[in-house]
């Protein structure tokens, strides 16, 4: 059995990247912005709804693993998210260079697996906005398994809700024609990201334990993030999705 101690590492002994001009992720966006833009030619749209400093959750869409390369290069600020451990534990060169890469434009490794994963990503995602920073989300919990936009989790309701932080939602669209099943190298071709208006939730303040206004919220949340991304809708989690394949 884990101490109490244990318990709380999973989500309170965790280093952010830090910001500024002279940060790892500034290095990494300076070298690799111009072959990812060359390679993606990405077309971002409204950008200015990202407010310039302050907490902001953005939550959009997933389909494939490069969203979490695409997202943090085409927006101003950093944007720090929730990854699996597994992309910085890998052995050897390729190991080592993906923990630099996700580590540095924002990535922060949390174990996920097991019954604290989600407690360790929501408190992980608290802490972050605490701090006045950027914290992107995918409210699916997994890539689509076909394309289309599956039910949110509450999660992305109880985080607002919690920090008051507003929630400025995204769709991806065209990475997963570059890079069909999360596998492989990616081919060249054009993506959009696009932003929506921030979407504020005060009027719920208090009320993070509500289920029925955490579903509200996060229902809110993809119904823009579908029209965002002209996705069809289905109305059941994405996991139940592929454990039905």
């Amino acid at each position: 059995m884990s101490s109490p101690a244990q318990t709380r590492t999973a989500f309170v002994d965790v280093r952010f990247p830090p910001e500024g001009p002279l940060s790892r992720f500034a290095l990494i966006k300076a070298v690799l912005g111009p072959i990812m833009r060359l390679m993606f030619r990405p077309r971002v749209e409204g950008a200015e709804h990202i407010p310039g400093d302050g907490p902001v959750i953005l939550a959009g869409n997933h389909l494939t693993f490069i969203d979490s390369m695409i997202l943090p290069l085409v927006c101003d600020r950093q944007v720090c998210f929730i990854g699996k451990d597994e992309y910085v534990t890998g052995k050897g060169l390729k190991g080592r260079l993906m923990a630099w890469f996700f580590t540095g434009v924002g990535m922060i490794p949390v174990d996920r697996d097991g019954g604290r994963g989600g407690v360790a990503a929501l408190m992980t995602g608290r802490r972050v906005l605490e701090e006045g920073r950027v914290f992107g989300i995918y409210p699916e919990g997994t890539r689509s398994p076909d394309g289309r936009l599956y039910r949110g989790r509450t999660g992305i309701a109880r985080l607002t809700l919690m920090t008051g932080a507003p929630v400025v939602p995204f769709a991806m669209i065209g990475t997963d024609k570059l890079q069909p099943g999360g596998a492989g190298l990616p081919r060249p071709g054009r993506v959009t990201v696009r932003f929506g208006e921030a979407m504020e939730f005060s009027r719920y303040e208090g009320m993070d334990r509500d289920r029925y206004v955490l579903r509200a919220v996060t229902d809110s949340v993809m119904a823009e993030v579908m029209r965002l991304s002209g996705q069809e809708y289905v109305d059941m989690y994405a996991s139940k999705a592929k454990e039905a394949a």
